[in-house]
């Protein structure tokens, strides 16, 4: 196929990122700039309300922080579930693949409505360390962060968990035999051969956690309430109910352009790990 044949191949999804990509975010980016609802003047008001603001700058960095300890969570229990599918054999790999794929049929919206339930003063959480002697009275989960880490954290984990085993499964068990006839340890062949080769897989991971867990709008409002600043929220407030556009659109381009930096810079580290 000559060089003008893959064009006419790629037009259609060139076309559909034009209408449904770029053009909004233009528009997006035109909001953000416009003092009125014709788009006939514009001015930098909201920008300066977005980036001048140490309470928009602290939502910022709340987002980002959630989104990191989210993937920090994911990573603490995928990583030690991996190595157990890659170890195991074919019938528990298929029952860890199911538990895996399984959260992914249901709704999301259902899945955070459930940990309501989970993390209520008297959910299974409370009466399980009531019921153990562990705490004398219910501890406060729900609106708090902790505990919207710990929905978030279930909630994503499929996606740090898929690709892990994916990475994992594509290593050679003759280098792992080759480190333990080399007189390796077990701790020193996962730390100098399986976590190097899985790198990829996990960065991959992290980049998905992260993206989903910083813009998981359902999953804040609903389990950190109105106690926790988080900029989605925010943009919402903007837009729906003070209906303040250009600052809800400020905003929106704010958290896009925070949460792409980190998902480039995971992207330039998992490249430099495949080639390295």
């Amino acid at each position: 196929m000559n060089g003008a044949g893959v064009w006419r191949l790629a037009l259609p999804l060139g076309l559909a990122q034009l209408m449904f990509f770029a053009a909004p975010l233009l528009i997006l980016l035109s909001t953000s700039l416009a003092t009125d609802e014709n788009l006939s003047q514009f001015s930098l008001r909201a920008w300066h309300e977005v980036l001048g603001d140490s309470f928009h700058i602290q939502s910022v960095l709340n987002t980002l922080r959630l989104g990191a300890l989210t993937v920090l969570a994911t990573m603490l229990l995928a990583v030690p579930l991996a190595l157990v599918h890659m170890a195991a054999g074919p019938r528990l790999k298929r029952l860890i693949l199911i538990v895996a794929v399984l959260p992914l049929l249901t709704s999301v919206v259902v899945r955070t409505f459930s940990w309501i339930v989970i993390l209520g003063r008297e959910g299974v959480i409370n009466s399980t360390l009531i019921a153990t002697g562990l705490a004398t009275a219910p501890a406060a989960l729900l609106q708090t962060e902790p505990g919207l880490i710990l929905a978030l954290t279930q909630i994503e984990m499929p996606l740090m968990l898929l690709p892990l085993i994916a990475a994992t499964a594509r290593i050679d068990p003759a280098l792992l035999d080759a480190s333990t006839s080399l007189g390796a340890s077990l701790w020193r062949t996962l730390r100098r051969v399986v976590l190097p080769l899985a790198l990829p897989g996990l960065i991959a991971g992290a980049t998905l956690v992260f993206a989903s867990a910083a813009t998981a709008f359902i999953s804040q409002s609903v389990i950190g309430g109105g106690r926790l600043n988080y900029l989605p929220a925010l943009v919402w407030q903007q837009a729906m109910v003070v209906f303040d556009w250009p600052l809800a659109a400020a905003m929106a381009l704010t958290l896009m352009g925070s949460v792409l930096m980190v998902v480039g810079a995971l992207n330039l580290l998992g490249r430099n790990a495949r080639h390295a």
